[in-house]
């Protein structure tokens, strides 16, 4: 078994906010009397994670994740607890512990725009000091699995969104991290441009074995990338297990928009539901439980609908859910 390259216990992080009335007076009575608050972003979670895994971090926004990845990666110091990264303290900042990882944020770039990306590479070269034998080899092997040979001499800024996020991933692996920190990274992408992503994430992970920890809000990077999720809400770690029990237990229900050619009134369908809805009068959106969908796809088909949009539950229900019912956490 691989060992633990990620030791987390009991870590948390708060915030000293400062508070002020509004108007002019509650800006001239701060000046003599300042009042506080405090914000606990993350609360005693604990976190294992061994080489070569790849987990999911998810919850809903302002759930801690994002502070916790950087607690991880040293950007900002926990205020207690102990945190163990590749050997580091993170926060040490320590240039041999920086070179072991790497982070891409989806609303944050490291490219410079007007350099093209041929040239924003070799910046980055020289930043990690890669030989230029390991940086030729490095930047071919994957500029050939992205498949962006095209495009390596045009400016960033020029790119699209779906290229831009390969380079930013093409420059984050490019020194060989151990570790490779992601915050959604399919933000804003579309289905194919996400798909593209999600597939040579798990070709680096398989083929290199870079241990990979992923935030996003989509169930289908969750799914299709990760065999473990920890689920974050609050502050506090609330699931920690298989991906696949996770929605096993949790997602419930399914969401069904159908949409017809003509009005449709009057369908009366024998499966059970949970509750219906009319977008327009040419569509009704259907929640069903997840056992029942085979069977209410099947009448439905019967009316020959036009088309038929399945959806999984967004990750924050199965996050209240957990929530709900008292979590669970395995590992």
């Amino acid at each position: 078994m691989s060992e633990n390259i990620i030791k987390i216990e009991d870590l948390t992080k708060k915030y000293r906010r400062f508070k002020k009335k509004e108007g002019i007076k509650g800006s001239i009575a701060s000046l003599w009397k300042r009042e506080y608050e405090e914000k606990t972003a993350v609360n005693q979670v604990s976190l294992s994670v061994r080489q070569g895994e790849f987990i999911g971090l998810v919850g809903p926004n302002g759930a801690g994740k994002t502070t916790l990845i950087k607690m991880m990666t040293g950007i900002i110091a926990p205020s207690s607890g102990r945190i163990d990264v590749l050997g580091y303290y993170p926060n040490d900042l320590k240039n041999s512990f920086k070179k072991k990882y790497a982070i891409v944020m989806g609303q944050k770039s490291q490219l410079f725009f007007e350099l093209t990306v041929n040239d924003t590479l070799r910046l980055f070269k020289e930043i990690y000091e890669i030989p230029e034998e390991k940086f030729l080899e490095s930047r071919d092997y994957f500029v050939q699995l992205f498949g962006v040979a095209d495009i390596m001499d045009v400016q960033v800024r020029t790119l699209s969104l779906g290229e831009r996020m390969k380079m930013e991933l093409l420059t984050a692996l490019l020194h060989n991290p151990e570790i490779l920190f992601l915050d959604e990274p399919t933000i804003g992408l579309d289905a194919v441009a996400a798909k593209q992503i999600r597939k040579f994430l798990k070709e680096i992970n398989r083929q290199r074995g870079t241990t990979i920890i992923l935030t996003s809000h989509y169930m289908e990077d969750i799914k299709a990338l990760c065999e473990r999720t920890v689920v974050i809400n609050h502050g506090m770690k609330i699931f920690d297990g298989r991906t696949s029990e996770l929605f096993e237990k949790y997602q419930k229900n399914k969401r069904i928009s159908v949409t017809f050619h003509n009005i449709e009134d009057n369908i009366n369908l024998q499966t059970e539901i949970t509750g219906v809805s009319n977008e327009n009068p040419y569509k009704k959106v259907y929640e069903v439980a997840r056992e029942n969908s085979k069977a209410l796809l099947a009448e439905i088909m019967e009316f020959n609908p036009d088309d038929i949009i399945i959806e999984e539950e967004e990750i924050g229900v199965i996050v209240e859910r957990i929530y709900q019912e008292g979590g669970i956490c395995n590992a």
